[in-house]
């Protein structure tokens, strides 16, 4: 990159792209207050340290720190890495966590973005609180099962897919079969440095790795190990030790279908719609390519769709002498997380923001520090080309943000050497028929439906006049629009945002190197608004 990159910020309200609620919750509107903690502001975190100090356990660091390591062995840790680890014994150090699921090749670029506010989150905390340290750690979603919605990437249009008939938690997954996908990426990304270094990745992660559990951690140590990230694998026995106790009384009492039930009746009542709806009980049961739901009737446990069962004292000394077999869902996930994390923040997307709302009174029920909540960095990324074609065809970052409808009847009025604007005549139109009412209330109100009458006739046929010649100059400028809507779908691929569609390797392949410290720099966690950068 030769010169400076350009960075705009646009509030994401404008943007259209984010629901009312994530800009009702960015606004701090009151009617949301009761369903989280703290709001996300640096001044803030001074008391959820003081908070999450009080109540966490150092046995608890130990337990943590000694899995890290283990997970660690085989990986050529940074400097910086190591150190977080390590500082995670100290009382004095805290946690920053993202989630995200296990995606081929990391899946949209937002992957990019969740690690990178988190990154950048610890940077600013320790400027502020020096006598702290705060580690970013990525939570690898390994226990998830949606194979689906992982098992594929997008590059250019083309989706980069990985077949396989393999059930149950995905990070078991072994990697069998991806030789076929690195042979299809190959030919894909070509030749060249930055080519190269993309295929290394793909095939150290994928094809030296046994599962995908592994394989994720190696690239995501790739990418963002020099920053410091520690990656964590909760899917781990010495860690679901910590949290017997939760899900004693989840399976016993079954608090999060009370508590969540509760929240949601009030969260609907405000218009929300609802993410996740808990179950009796919020645990699956892993085994051997198996994660199916723990169920009870009649005080006996069983395993849905299996003929595992349990009575209540079995089931305890079960859990008791294997707890890696029971895995939290997803409305249990979070207080997992926050049991053996000292973990201040939850950086995540807006349906994760929802459906956290929904979770605060089963922390409260727990016992359990419910953390602060932010919602991970967004951005739009252009290339010098695009950001020169942009300028040339007259399109501002707020058109590109219009739906493809939109979009090109306002470039089409804006590039046309004909005013298809009607308004003034509309306006003419309604004025002279005011007299007209005026005249009827004066004489005869019969006269008065028949005045409107005429009138909406009147509009109407003015209306229709104008989305004619629209539409005839659509097709007189169609070379002109064609270029400007090509554009728009480079940056918005299916009319949606590139961050929820592209795979970091297209960029990768043209800024090589620079791409990720460039958007470190760029990205503002506590800003709260779009960042559209032009990278040069």
């Amino acid at each position: 990159m030769n010169s400076k990159p350009t960075i705009h910020y646009i509030p994401f309200k404008d943007t259209n792209y984010f629901s009312d609620f994530i800009c009702d919750y960015l606004a701090e509107k009151p009617e949301l207050e009761a369903f989280y903690h703290r709001f996300p502001k640096l001044e803030n975190f001074e008391a959820q340290i003081k908070e999450k100090s009080a109540s966490f356990k150092t046995e608890t660091r130990t337990v943590l720190t000694e899995v890290l390591k283990l997970q660690y062995k085989n990986l050529n840790l940074s400097d910086v890495t190591s150190k977080n680890i390590e500082n995670l014994h100290l009382e004095n150090t805290f946690t920053i966590t993202t989630g995200h699921q296990l995606n081929l090749f990391t899946g949209p670029l937002y992957f990019l973005y969740k690690i990178i506010s988190t990154i950048n989150l610890t940077k600013q905390l320790k400027a502020a609180y020096p006598n702290y340290n705060f580690v970013p750690i990525y939570w690898m979603a390994s226990e998830d099962h949606d194979f689906e919605e992982i098992n594929y990437f997008n590059f250019k249009g083309k989706k980069i897919q990985w077949n396989s008939n393999q059930t149950g938690a995905v990070g078991h997954f072994n990697t069998e079969g991806l030789d076929d996908v690195f042979n299809i990426i190959s030919l894909e990304f070509g030749e060249g440095k930055n080519a190269e270094q993309l295929k290394t990745w793909f095939k150290e992660a994928y094809l030296k790795h046994h599962n995908l559990a592994d394989a994720t951690r190696y690239l995501a140590n790739e990418l963002f190990g020099e920053h410091g990230l520690v990656i964590l694998d909760a899917d781990d026995r010495a860690l679901k030790r910590l949290f017997i106790p939760q899900m004693q009384k989840e399976m016993l009492e079954q608090r999060a279908f009370k508590t969540v039930s509760e929240t949601n009746k009030k969260l609907e009542a405000l218009d929300l719609k609802i993410q996740v709806n808990p179950r009796e009980i919020n645990l699956f049961y892993i085994k051997d390519g198996l994660r199916e739901r723990i169920v009870e009737m009649d005080g006996v446990f069983s395993v849905l769709d299996t003929d595992m069962s349990w009575s209540k004292s079995e089931l305890l000394e079960h859990l008791d002498e294997e707890p890696e077999r029971f895995s939290p869902n997803v409305i249990m996930r979070p207080l997992y997380q926050e049991v053996i994390l000292p973990n201040l923040c939850y950086i995540g997307g807006g349906g994760e923001m929802i459906y956290w709302l929904q979770l605060k009174s089963n922390f409260e029920a727990q016992n359990v520090t419910f953390p602060m909540l932010l919602l991970r960095n967004s951005a739009l990324i252009k290339t010098t080309k695009q950001a020169e074609k942009l300028e040339s065809l007259n399109i501002s970052d707020q058109d590109l943000f219009l739906n493809r409808h939109s979009f090109i009847n306002k470039k089409v009025r804006k590039i046309s050497n004909i005013d298809i604007d009607f308004s003034d005549q509309i306006a003419h139109l309604e004025a002279q028929f005011k007299s007209l009412y005026d005249l009827a209330e004066q004489t005869d109100k019969s006269f008065f439906g028949a005045v409107k009458a005429q009138e909406v006739k009147q509009l109407n046929g003015l209306k229709h006049l104008e989305k004619r010649l629209l539409q005839a100059q659509k097709r007189k400028l169609a070379d002109q629009i064609s270029r400007c809507t090509e554009l728009q779908e480079q940056l918005f691929p299916n009319q949606s945002l590139q961050e929820r569609n592209t795979n970091f390797s297209e960029l990768y392949l043209e800024f090589g190197d620079q791409l990720i410290p460039e958007i470190l720099k760029a990205l503002e966690p506590l800003k709260g608004e779009f960042l559209i950068l032009n990278l040069k």
